[in-house]
């Protein structure tokens, strides 16, 4: 089952907007780009398989207990000072996964690093009269 990929409101969203847009006029510096091919290559995996071996996914106990959701951090890079991560969680509908925020790795040896983690909103549902007019339009 292929995974429809969202983005949290409004923090990742905004951010994806921004270095997409970039990306397609060719304004991203080298290490934006380096980062935008990252990013993708996760999604992509994501989006395919949330338990991919590249990914490294697992559920953030803390994050979850917090949130009331299971969320969970995914791999963008690792071995490297501050790899980055993507913080993630199934829904709002069935067959989505939202995208809640990208940071580099938190010090998880330090007492409480993951409360830190700021996370985007989870978009809303879409209703079912929406999911309709998308069908009928897809036809």
């Amino acid at each position: 089952m292929a995974f429809k990929i969202r983005m949290g409101q409004p923090e990742m969203e905004s951010q994806w907007v921004d270095l997409s847009t970039r990306k397609q006029q060719g304004k991203l510096d080298k290490d934006e780009e380096k980062l935008f091919k990252k990013l993708v290559k996760a999604l992509v995996f994501l989006s395919v398989d949330p338990k991919h071996n590249s990914l490294v996914s697992h559920e953030i106990t803390d994050l979850s207990r917090k949130h009331g959701t299971k969320i969970f951090q995914s791999y963008l890079e690792n071995k490297t000072p501050g790899a980055g991560r993507i913080f993630w969680t199934y829904g709002p509908d069935k067959g989505d996964i939202t995208v809640l925020a990208m940071e580099p790795h938190p010090e998880d040896k330090k007492r409480g690093a993951y409360q830190r983690v700021k996370l985007s909103e989870m978009p809303k549902a879409e209703t079912k009269a929406a999911t309709k007019i998308k069908a009928k339009a897809k036809k």
